[in-house]
């Protein structure tokens, strides 16, 4: 068994996806567990953490809100990375994202999955 406790977690789906909803609780879990948590959005995923976007969003009555969700990873130091091309691809700017989003391609996300991360995409 690896000593590595890292999880990398690919959401391609966005608003209107339940898939999405299902990612984020997959990561709060991994908090709860103890993994280091690295999300990486790209396609319609990076709109989860354009400001607002996420506030009265709750895809699954059984999960907690996805704003809650999503802020659980950013306390939890976790890293948001947002693919640049499919950010910029729809007019976002790194200022149209919440606070401890950073605008990072797969290079940032694969150099955690070389520390022996395990990985998951949605």
């Amino acid at each position: 068994m690896s000593d590595v406790n890292k999880i990398v977690i690919v959401i391609t789906r966005g608003l209107d996806d339940e898939r999405s909803s299902v990612a984020w609780s997959v990561a709060n879990g991994a908090i709860a567990s103890d993994l280091e948590v690295t999300i990486f959005l790209v396609s319609a995923g990076v709109d989860w953490v354009r400001r607002g976007a996420a506030d009265n969003a709750q895809l699954n009555p059984l999960d907690q809100p996805m704003k809650d969700m999503i802020q659980t990873v950013i306390e939890a130091v976790g890293q948001i990375l947002v693919c640049p091309p499919c950010g910029k691809m729809r007019g976002y700017s790194e200022a149209d994202f919440i606070d401890g989003v950073d605008f990072a391609g797969s290079v940032a996300m694969l150099a955690v999955v070389k520390e022996g991360a395990a990985t998951l995409s949605f």
